[in-house]
């Protein structure tokens, strides 16, 4: 890279570029779990700042990253030797039309951030569950947060986003403006562009009953076959997830079920109190809160963790699904996994109505195992038998919970037909795949 192409573009922004050894330079390469050292760094403080980096990356030959939150599993919003394109400080969030319930949100945003001022005007939407997500990479990728089954994915919230292209121009896609393109960009991740706001529509929003409530762990098999039975024809207000966590070698754990009901205390207490006989209860700990404090602080990992990440949707939680999952999952010291429920609003909308594919998931099964790259590395064949016996049971995959990009994962998050509408897009907009560090679509006249 030219540092004197870069120095002139320094002085041509809002925001900032950084180059090795500068200020912020080792904490902004970096992600909650992997590191890069990417040739510099462009922290973005406009759209137009956003253009200037596109063009100044394609003029550099530099690969690129994107950056809002800095949460990719797969690592995807670092590099070596290219170019980070960071979007946090463009974190604005307004209020357009209360009463509308229209929200203008930028890429950079957090969630807690953008939970909190809505919270502030008695709105909200299903968001992430994390408190420091960032807002573009999830509601380019779908979004599975709290309120799901009631007000759908979170990409299913977004009225329209304004974009910049590989060629460094400012587009709008929204139903009525470039309406393909907005297909795309709600499920397709960041293959087409920069996102660098977004319009949502917001909802009523008056606090949420939440909380948790354990079983004993040798009624893992029969808790989850009764709480995925329940969640069939659950109430859409009720959203719940159920998790196992590793034992790291000692006895086993709860099973651990969270609620969320975003709907009046009555109604709530009638939603969850099926899942408060399922077996031997041990706890429970439920409580009116306001939608933010649903949201938790991941937290550090250790230094030299960096977790394997996968899932898959499960289209019908049967038995033999649970027994296969709950028996394998044993197996591992270090496995934690859990289910969140779906259904809901997010299988009303038509299945061609956004890139995302997998409306017909009764659940998303996501499954972490911690330890360092060589403990998973070694842990890899083992794992992938444990992916292979629930096969029969799942198809799809969420591209927001992947640690590993590989070709059967790309397969699974983009179906065939979704994957050549895609790309047909992505020859429109990146022929050239200059934004490829992403769950990728390649071009046509690359692929």
């Amino acid at each position: 890279m030219n540092t004197a192409a870069a120095t002139t573009l320094a002085e041509d922004l809002t925001g900032e570029v950084i180059l090795p050894g500068g200020r912020d330079y080792d904490a902004l390469s970096k992600l909650i779990v992997h590191k890069g050292a990417p040739a510099v760094i462009v922290r973005c403080h406009s759209t137009e700042d956003v253009r200037k980096a596109v063009r100044f990356a394609r003029e550099q030959d530099l690969l690129v990253s994107v950056r809002s939150g800095g949460h990719s599993n797969a690592g995807l919003s670092t590099n070596d030797g290219g170019i980070v394109i960071d979007l946090s400080p463009m974190n604005g969030i307004e209020v357009v039309d209360a009463d509308d319930k229209l929200v203008r949100v930028g890429p950079g945003a957090q969630w807690s951030e953008v939970a909190t001022v809505l919270d502030g005007h008695g709105l909200g939407f299903s968001s992430g569950d994390t408190t420091s997500v960032g807002v573009g990479g999830l509601l380019l990728g779908g979004g599975i947060g709290w309120m799901v089954r009631k007000g759908g994915l979170s990409l299913d919230n977004v009225r329209s986003v304004e974009l910049v292209t590989a060629d460094g121009d400012v587009v709008r896609a929204s139903t009525d403006d470039n309406p393909e393109l907005f297909w795309a960009l709600r499920g397709g991740s960041g293959n087409f562009g920069i996102a660098t706001s977004f319009e949502i529509t917001a909802h009523a929003v008056d606090g949420v009953t939440f909380g948790t409530i354990t079983y004993p762990a040798a009624e893992a098999a029969s808790v989850v076959k009764g709480w995925a039975r329940y969640l069939r024809t659950a109430p859409d207000e009720l959203t719940s997830h159920v998790a196992l966590f590793p034992t790291f070698g000692g006895d086993p754990n709860p099973v651990t079920i969270q609620v969320c009901h975003c709907g009046d205390e009555a109604s709530a207490e009638a939603a969850i109190a099926p899942l408060l006989a399922l077996g031997s209860l041990q706890s429970k700990d439920i409580s009116r809160i306001p939608y933010p404090e649903t949201l938790v602080d991941a937290g550090p990992l250790p230094e030299d963790w960096q977790p394997t990440v996968r899932n898959r949707f499960v289209p019908d939680v049967s038995d033999g699904f649970v027994d296969a999952l709950v028996t394998g999952a044993a197996s591992f010291d270090t496995l934690f996994f859990e289910l969140r429920s779906l259904g809901g609003a997010v299988g009303r909308v038509p299945a061609d109505a956004t890139a995302f594919a997998h409306r017909d998931a009764a659940v998303m099964l996501n499954a972490v195992n911690l330890g360092t790259r060589a403990y998973n590395l070694d842990a890899a064949p083992g794992l992938d038998a444990f992916w292979k016996s629930l096969a029969p049971y799942t198809k799809g995959a969420y591209s927001g919970f992947l640690s590993e990009l590989d070709e059967g994962d790309m397969a699974a998050v983009y179906p065939p037909g979704t994957r050549a509408r895609l790309q047909a897009v992505k020859d429109e907009y990146d022929p050239q795949n200059l934004f490829s560090r992403n769950p990728n679509v390649e071009p046509s006249t690359r692929g």
